[in-house]
């Protein structure tokens, strides 16, 4: 069946110059095999594009493609060796190849011109990727993914689009829309919303509460929730309380799309992998495995920020900044015909920080939205980036003077970033003595896939980078723990030294086998500085506790703790100024406010600040239903 779009768009072509059509998502593309059409007709497209308002791209049929060794040697004499080509992939079924290097500008050539060289002499459609600065194997692993399944690309997107534009399936009865609360109602963790439309059904995030093992999923036993009836999911961020329990959804048999930026589905495909690795360390069988993650990757569409797509016949979405981490997003949500536009902030950042740009306020349309809470109490105000700057001045020039070490436990993506450009810059002007900083567990891998989307960070990080030519990723501080022998040698290294070690929780992995070693010598000193839920071991710690126990086996390790206890206080989340600040910038102004993800005392307390602003505030619990229209 041949969709109407489609049809529309072929009467307005020439006939028999169009050889395929076919969906990629919510674009169109269509297959020529006249290399004369191809080159010297695309202003036909972008007449149509124009008229009717879709996405379409005119390609090769593969027919007409140059022979791939043919065209690999030409691209290889083509681009100059300055921009660092590291490979080059085929996708012979959508005529793309792919084109991997670590300066994609000087492989693009001045206005694209190389681009244009490529598309015009080889008839394959060129993509030009960013290579990571440090080596990355899953970075390697999620594009090979995706190369080794051309076929299933190209007929899963293919069913997008068909979902998209072949019009209604359900029966609509009258305009409505609906928010259920599947988790992060009243909580921070396992953030997890089900948009219901009369004809759509969209996941915005799904994730764990890790602090928890009795709630630690969504309730996918809500009478709303049905796997099978899911369009589509769209995530925020790649943390694990907004993406922890996503493979659950391909384990249970869903196999839909689901949308997040480039930097998104890699750093949570990670934090996903780590997760069951920690598990499996434990001891603990874990509900899904790597192949779940596998297919989760399979199903991924990645949009650039401000990029707008259909998702279903009646839902649209475009994505913005929010400041949190990389590649963390806002989810600006067009319903109907107008029907309604509404905005999930997911986790914000309303201040500029070293690494990100803050978070964007500006939006199309917009009547109601819904915001995280995690800081929004009325104490939870974070000083300026100079104090951190200068509490981190203090405590390293203490260990370096006593021959002590720091530890500080980071959340993977964001913080344990957010941290190493802080202590990068405060040596590289020489504010502080330089000592080694020891990445262990995510941390190194994440910043590899930091340095593979420079794009997205801040001005000032990105100026370092293309203008001066100083990555501070690449800074000789930084030194890798790669393995458990590492670790122990490291353990039994005299100070002083620092290192930044997952999980920022200190709920498993190598951060709390430092915690184990370093406790109990006063020199040493353990930094917190990201939120620490109720009885995680680290809220225990930075609340005074002094005598732990461990087991291991049939061996019990009994832990005093004499190493200082301290905190920085620097934040990837909006405190409650920002929050406000936020509310108060946002243009259009919406009706309503929508409070999440956040302890009930703090929402409660935000809730009635911002009521005060003139705005309808709702608070929901989980299991929770909101009617917006």
């Amino acid at each position: 069946m041949v969709s109407e779009i489609i049809k529309v768009i072929l009467s307005k072509l020439p006939e028999d110059i169009v050889s395929a059509a076919s969906f990629e998502g919510a674009n169109i593309v269509l297959y020529t095999k006249s290399r004369d059409y191809y080159i010297n007709h695309r202003d036909d497209i972008k007449k149509i594009v124009k008229e009717i308002k879709k996405r379409i791209e005119l390609r090769p049929d593969p027919s007409i493609s140059e022979e791939q060794e043919k065209t690999k040697k030409y691209i290889e004499e083509l681009i100059d060796k300055e921009a660092e080509l590291s490979l080059i992939r085929f996708d012979p079924q959508r005529s793309i190849v792919r084109i991997e290097c670590k300066k994609p500008g000087v492989a693009i050539g001045k206005n694209g011109a190389n681009l244009n060289l490529i598309r015009d002499k080889t008839f394959w459609i060129p993509e030009i990727k960013r290579s990571a600065a440090i080596k990355s194997t899953i970075i390697d692993n999620i594009r090979e993914v995706l190369y080794q399944n051309n076929d299933f690309r190209r007929n899963f997107l293919n069913n997008v689009g068909e979902r998209i534009y072949n019009g209604w399936t359900r029966t609509k009865r009258e305009e409505w829309v609906r928010l259920s609360f599947l988790g992060g109602g009243n909580q921070v963790g396992r953030s997890s919303i089900l948009l219901q439309t009369p004809e759509s059904r969209i996941l915005l995030d799904f994730g764990i509460d890790v602090s928890s093992e009795n709630s630690m999923y969504p309730l996918m036993d809500s009478p709303d929730f049905d796997v099978g009836e899911l369009d589509a999911v769209i995530i925020s961020h790649a943390h694990v309380d907004h993406t922890g329990a996503i493979p659950l959804l391909y384990k249970y048999g869903y196999r839909g799309p689901i949308y997040c930026t480039e930097p998104t589905r890699d750093i949570m495909s990670l934090l996903q992998l780590d997760v069951v690795k920690i598990a499996k360390m434990s001891g603990k069988d874990y509900p899904y495995n790597s192949d779940d993650i596998k297919e989760m990757v399979k199903h991924c569409i990645t949009l650039n920020y401000e990029e707008v797509t259909d998702v279903t016949p009646d839902v649209r979405i475009t994505l913005y900044n929010s400041g949190h981490i990389l590649g963390s997003a806002m989810v600006h949500i067009h319903i109907g015909n107008g029907l309604h536009n509404f905005l999930y902030t997911g986790d914000l950042k309303f201040k500029n920080t070293k690494l990100l740009q803050r978070a964007n306020y500006i939006f199309p349309r917009l009547e109601s939205v819904l915001m995280e809470s995690t800081y929004g109490g009325p104490n939870d105000i974070m000083p300026p980036l100079s104090v951190g700057d200068a509490e981190l001045l203090d405590k390293v020039t203490e260990i370096a003077q006593s021959g002590g070490k720091i530890l500080f436990p980071v959340l993977g993506s964001g913080r344990g970033q957010e941290i190493m450009m802080m202590l990068e810059q405060l040596m590289r002007e020489g504010s502080i003595p330089k000592v080694d900083i020891y990445l262990d567990g995510m941390v190194w891998d994440i910043c590899a896939i930091y340095t593979a989307y420079p794009e997205y960070l801040s001005s000032s990080i990105k100026s370092l980078i293309f203008n001066k030519g100083e990555n501070p990723f690449l800074s000789d501080i930084f030194k890798r723990v790669g393995s458990n022998q590492e670790r122990e040698e490291l353990m039994n290294k005299d100070g002083p030294f620092i290192v930044l070690a997952t999980s920022g929780m200190l709920t498993g992995g190598p951060s709390v086998e430092y915690f184990k070693r370093f406790a109990d010598d006063s020199r040493n000193k353990i930094i917190f500085n990201c939120y620490q839920a109720p009885n995680s071991l680290g809220a225990r710690i930075s609340k005074g506790e002094k005598e732990f126990t461990f087991k291991s086996g049939d061996e019990t390790k009994f832990i005093e703790v004499k190493m200082e206890v301290g905190s920085v206080r620097v934040s990837n989340h909006a405190d409650r100024r920002e929050l406000l600040s936020f509310v108060n910038h946002m243009k259009p102004r919406p009706k309503t406010i929508i409070l999440n993800h956040g302890d009930p005392i703090k929402i409660s307390n935000l809730a009635n600040a911002i009521s005060k602003m003139k705005f309808k505030v709702k608070v929901p619990k989980n299991l929770e239903s909101i009617r917006l229209v």
